[in-house]
């Protein structure tokens, strides 16, 4: 994904589509279709990355055992 001055291409979508007067039902389950469809491409990423860098079970176990806390002065 790319950020851009002014409106994306999606947001010009967007406007094309809510031109129409939509119910708030109607707007709730756009809402959730694209939380669904960006939550899919987020796992997909997350998947190829996780097969990119040959990361398995024993490196989540490993991350969670870690301390990456900023330590503060008092």
């Amino acid at each position: 994904m790319e950020a851009v001055k002014g409106l994306s291409n999606l947001q010009l979508e967007l406007l094309k589509l809510f031109s129409f007067n939509l119910s708030d039902q109607q707007i709730k389950e756009v809402r959730v279709l694209l939380s669904r469809y960006f939550a899919e491409k987020a796992t997909q990423e997350m998947d190829q990355l996780w097969e990119d860098q040959n990361w398995a079970d024993e490196t989540m176990e490993q991350w969670s055992k870690e301390h990456l806390r900023t330590k503060y002065k008092s």
